[in-house]
């Protein structure tokens, strides 16, 4: 089954109907978000809805938890607090009660899906080789599917002895998954912070065993125009051309 791997949206329609086209283009069977559909963008209500529509599985990011109330909005920076309190005045109740369902970790085809990590599934930043090797320690999985970090890596452990290896993946890496274990972020589709401004995502074949990154070029401009007319921060708005 080849499956789009998405995740930190963050209420960037721009970027998310991009991927969408993308990735029905690439033939993707299944659509998989691993959390944060809202924060940082102005258009939270078309971002949420198109998960509703699409998502065969979304799980719950941190900011989506603040959005719901889970979480206190006193422990995200400034920007992001400033987008949460707005969003969740905002938003339809409608898709404010499908933030509520979700959960930040899940499974499917023995595969981990986790919004942060398999240690932490809402607050841990994997972005080092000691701190996946603790993760890959934690997984009952041997793929796990991790976010958070809005930056495309990949941690791979060739076998219980072997040592872990990280890669930043681009668009157009990929991944042999048949053997080892993995740790996989597709990087972020609204809010990317590896230096390039394209949407990233992730083409998952689970009958292969392989992976492949994506990149996708999106409206930029109308999104920054979004978090504008909402008065967000210009912050918010200014960081999408640079991918940080």
């Amino acid at each position: 089954m080849r499956v789009a791997v998405i995740t930190d949206i963050h209420s960037n329609r721009h970027a998310f109907e991009a991927v969408l086209a993308d990735l029905d283009a690439a033939g993707a069977e299944e659509v998989w978000c691993l959390g944060d559909l809202v924060g940082y963008g102005g258009e939270p209500d078309a971002c949420v809805e198109l998960a509703r529509a699409r998502a065969t599985i979304c799980l719950a990011g941190n900011h989506d938890l603040a959005v719901t109330g889970a979480l206190s909005i006193e422990d995200f920076s400034r920007g992001a607090a400033i987008s949460a309190r707005w969003t969740s005045k905002t938003i339809a109740e409608e898709n404010l009660v499908f933030l509520r369902g979700l959960e930040p970790s899940g499974e499917d085809s023995g595969v981990g899906l986790y919004h942060a990590s398999p240690r932490d599934p809402i607050w841990e930043y994997v972005l080092t080789i000691p701190l996946a090797e603790r993760c890959l320690d934690a997984s009952p999985q041997r793929i796990s599917l991790i976010g958070h970090s809005h930056i495309a890596l990949a941690f791979g452990r060739p076998d219980a002895d072997g040592e872990t290896i990280v890669a930043a993946a681009r668009g157009g890496d990929g991944a042999d998954l048949t053997e080892g274990q993995w740790l996989l972020n597709p990087g972020s589709v609204g809010q990317p912070r590896d230096g390039d401004p394209r949407a990233a995502w992730l083409l998952l074949d689970t009958t292969a065993m392989s992976a492949e990154w994506r990149r996708t070029d999106y409206d930029i401009e109308g999104a920054a125009a979004a978090i504008r007319a909402a008065g967000l921060p210009d912050s918010l708005a200014e960081r999408l051309g640079y991918g940080q």
